[in-house]
């Protein structure tokens, strides 16, 4: 049943969250949302808001059908309203039913979608008490909407605000976590809104598309034909597929991303022997957000990504962290918020380590970085990612 305009003008004006502007109704009804708002952060606001004004529960998003495969069953799929393109979009969501209640938004790898087994999550956020949503944003990224859109970018907002309409969220600790692709949209994420986050846990990202599209040819790899399936051309410099593909960089975003802790891991071997994503993207990430004076040097980076070791002069022998396990932390740096760490292992996702880091950051607090003797960590297994 079509939402009256003037019903729809009076929530608005109610929560203050547009300024001036024409609001778009047409094609509006109780699961679609106005296209232009005030801005992007009010845009995800009076989302929110709408979908809490309409009074639905979790359950009325939930969809009848079984799980996908390796999924437990106190996760539900569910389909949540997408504001981009008045769309539904599926999700993996798991609620402990407990009140004020952290969120973590986990993402799928680069050629997945959110029927993805990632079921580690699901099993650390019941053991954390915490909200789960593990969305689609728009699945593997060899299609227009996918690889950093405006549209996936949308979802991700989108589901945000779904899962703090329908579940008890901490809005101070709302957290973001993926590997590989889900590495890549977890740092575009926390520079795109960073307003949104307490904390992003970053893994074996890719933070320059361009770049890895030149690097995935060298290494006959499938995922160049991807990103020029995504961005509508090869990404050269000075075309529109090479403007395409700096949008949906990390790296042209990240310094936006100042105030939000952000934890960054990659594989040393990483980019070798048949894997995908050279160290040298991770490296590149945390120099965006570092202050100068902690940046690592070219010569250095290219030395890591090029002889899969450290350099003397960047070694520390006393470096141990019992979150990596047998995945051993060869080096380390960090400066403000963000951190960088390099690890013998290729790659991997190690989702206890990240949790116990999301675990220790709210919003608007500087990163909180000693905490490794504070959790007792039941595995230190790691995760061969899917790419």
């Amino acid at each position: 049943m079509p939402l009256r305009e003037a019903g729809y003008r009076d929530v608005m004006t109610k929560y203050n969250l547009v300024s001036g502007r024409d609001l778009n109704f047409s094609g509006m009804n109780e699961t679609c949302f106005p296209l232009v708002f005030y801005s992007n952060t009010m845009y995800c606001k009076a989302q929110e808001k709408y979908i809490m004004h309409t009074q639905k529960k979790l359950s009325d998003f939930i969809l009848n059908v079984p799980n996908p495969e390796g999924w437990p069953e106190d996760v539900v799929t569910v389909e949540y309203p997408c504001s981009a393109d008045n769309t539904l979009q599926k999700a993996m969501y798991y609620d402990p039913c407990v009140e004020n209640a952290p969120l973590a938004v986990v993402l799928h790898t680069w050629s997945a979608g959110y029927e993805q087994p990632n079921h580690f999550y699901a099993d650390l956020c019941r053991k954390y008490g915490w909200v789960m949503i593990h969305p689609h944003f728009r699945g593997p990224n060899w299609t227009p909407d996918a690889l950093g859109s405006e549209k996936m970018v949308q979802d991700l907002c989108d589901a945000v605000a779904f899962a703090k309409s329908v579940s008890s969220v901490d809005s101070s600790r709302i957290y973001l976590t993926g590997g590989s692709g889900g590495g890549h949209a977890s740092l575009l994420l926390a520079g795109r809104h960073p307003e949104l986050w307490a904390g992003v846990s970053s893994w074996v990202p890719i933070s320059d598309a361009a770049a890895w599209h030149y690097q995935s040819n060298v290494l006959k790899t499938e995922y160049g034909d991807h990103i020029v399936q995504a961005c509508g051309g090869i990404p050269s410099a000075g075309s529109i597929a090479g403007e395409e593909a700096r949008k949906r960089s990390p790296l042209t975003w990240l310094a936006n991303a100042s105030s939000v802790p952000v934890d960054i891991s990659a594989g040393i071997h990483d980019g070798h022997n048949g894997y995908s994503v050279p160290v040298s993207h991770s490296l590149n990430a945390f120099n965006v957000l570092a202050q100068p004076e902690d940046r690592i040097s070219e010569e250095d980076i290219r030395f890591i990504t090029e002889k899969e070791e450290i350099p003397a002069s960047l070694r520390e022998p006393s470096l141990k962290d019992p979150l990596y396990g047998e995945k051993i932390p060869l080096f380390r740096r960090v400066s403000g918020n963000v951190r960088i760490t390099v690890f013998e292992g290729v790659h991997d996702m190690l989702p206890d380590a990240a949790f116990a880091f999301l675990a220790h950051q709210k919003k608007g607090a500087p990163a909180v970085w000693d905490f490794c003797k504070e959790v007792s960590i039941k595995s230190t297994a790691s995760e061969a990612l899917a790419r």
